[in-house]
């Protein structure tokens, strides 16, 4: 079961197979050759306890010298990050998760995910590694990201350890109520990537009527859209210290039901704004 823990009006962390999400976290995706230590040092200045990286951003060294850096005690960041469809292979796997953790400087990860499946793996073999490095004390929980609701129930199925997370793209345009709702079924956090749409929901005229209406920006409005999901994490990216700042001041203010409602209705049959050939699945089963 997950639940969301309030806090000043809006929920703060998810709770999920004994992990303690912090509902909004700071993304390096998409930022390989713009995520600085001082982009990532910003937003844990800002607030930000949960920082997203990956093997394949190439931003694990820049994440680790911030969390250096920034004084803060390890234990108070939640640190997620991914190994590639590249390494999927039980020896790949493990090499990749070391090569992570030498590259963040820490001994452990708190969340570690497959970081999109492929056709040809064997997804058994896969899993079985990826809770290995729970069971070897190098992650603290394990996830998968990318997966479609088939893939989702077959690695629950096959897991030795309990997964933790679902990591997808989530944002007004693209409808996720069916993962959403296997998610919270199995007990997983969902987190949503590209949560602004890469900028387009900006012109969205609903949701700059309703984020007029809060004296906050449309990212604002979104933002707490999501993270009002049950169970669900949003992990924007920006690295203009204006926007990771406001990105994360968003729990002062509540969606009405209806605005809430108004925004279900964005919505798109091509929402969907991820889906690189080769490696994302059949979405629709």
């Amino acid at each position: 079961m997950t639940t969301t823990t309030t806090h000043a009006g809006g929920p703060r962390v998810t709770t999920a197979s004994g992990a303690v999400i912090p509902a909004i976290g700071y993304g390096t995706g998409g930022m390989v050759h713009h995520t600085t230590v001082e982009a990532v040092l910003k937003a844990l200045h800002s607030g930000y306890r949960h920082i997203d990286t990956a093997r394949k951003y190439g931003s694990e060294e820049n994440v680790g010298e911030a969390l250096r850096q920034s004084g803060l005690p390890r234990d108070e960041i939640f640190v997620t990050t991914k190994v590639s469809h590249e390494n999927l292979a039980p020896l790949d796997f493990e090499r990749s998760t070391t090569e992570s953790l030498k590259a963040l400087g820490i001994d452990q990860v708190d969340l570690l995910m497959v970081h999109w499946p492929l056709p040809t793996m064997d997804l058994a073999a896969t899993i079985g590694a990826l809770a290995q490095t729970k069971r070897r004390g190098l992650a603290r929980h394990i996830g998968v990201a990318n997966f479609n609701l088939t893939l989702l129930e077959q690695a629950i199925r096959l897991s030795p350890e309990p997964l933790t997370a679902l990591q997808a793209e989530f944002h007004p345009l693209l409808d996720q109520s069916r993962m959403i709702a296997a998610c919270r079924r199995h007990g997983l956090a969902f987190i949503g990537y590209c949560p602004l749409a890469r900028g387009r929901i900006l012109d969205q005229p609903k949701l700059i009527e309703i984020a007029a209406a809060h004296g906050k920006s449309v990212a604002q409005v979104t933002l707490r859209w999501l993270i009002d999901h049950q169970g669900v994490c949003a992990i924007p990216s920006s690295i203009n210290a204006e926007r990771v700042a406001a990105n994360f001041d968003i729990f002062d203010f509540a969606l009405t039901p209806e605005e809430r409602q108004r925004i279900d209705g964005l919505a798109k049959p091509d929402g969907r704004l991820v889906n690189p050939p080769g490696r994302a699945p059949d979405w629709g089963v």
